[in-house]
């Protein structure tokens, strides 16, 4: 288990080592700037970091990360929307190319829904109304799949939340005016935490193997 001390070790250990050898790397994106050509939403959980999956550098991608990967539709009010913040500012303000939704296997958030944390669960004062915005899907799910174990219903939840949160970001005006120029793409994956493979759910059926 990593504690608060082996945190500040590490920290002084990339200090002395990786940043020093990427420094110029920092110099560039400090004096020019972040220009990410790609935004991804993820989950919060500490088994799936996309800059690891991805062995991303840097500066190449605008990372978004909550429960369950979710985006909600949008609902532009005097609320606080972290998720809907950050969209607007990668798409709007970076301009960026890409934007990749990743769910993945073995979701802690899949796992509640499932269970019935949902927005009128009282021992859940923030996570089930985060939540709620997949109840109808998790509804359908189950209803569709009466026979199935947990295990098979959350793996079809962990597909079906992906694509409702790619249909949800064409919700948002200016992410639809983009999509409709072809100026900015959509995309639904699915990484599986046991086997290391990545997956496009695509709109509806089976997801087509990306990687692994």
């Amino acid at each position: 288990m990593t504690t608060i001390d082996d945190l500040i070790s590490r920290a002084r250990a990339f200090r002395s080592t990786s940043f020093v050898q990427k420094q110029p790397l920092y110099d560039q994106l400090v004096r020019d700037g972040q220009a990410p050509k790609i935004l991804m939403i993820a989950c919060s959980d500490s088994r799936v970091d996309p800059s690891v999956i991805f062995d991303a550098e840097p500066g190449q991608i605008f990372m978004v990360r909550n429960v369950a990967s979710l985006v909600p539709p949008s609902s532009p009010d005097e609320g606080c929307h972290g998720t809907s913040a950050a969209l607007e500012f990668g798409v709007r303000a970076l301009g960026v190319e890409h934007v990749v939704v990743l769910g993945h296997g073995h979701c802690g958030g899949i796992d509640a829904l499932l269970d019935g944390t949902k927005g009128d669960d009282p021992t859940s004062e923030f996570i089930g109304p985060w939540l709620s915005c997949a109840t109808g899907v998790c509804d359908q799910v189950v209803e569709d799949m009466p026979q199935a174990s947990h295990a098979e219903r959350a793996r079809r939840l962990e597909y079906e939340t992906v694509r409702m949160s790619v249909r949800n970001l064409m919700t948002f005006q200016w992410i639809a005016e983009r999509v409709s120029k072809g100026d900015l793409s959509l995309h639904g994956w699915h990484f599986d935490i046991a086997e290391g493979v990545l997956s496009d759910v695509g709109e509806s059926g089976d997801p087509v193997r990306i990687s692994g």
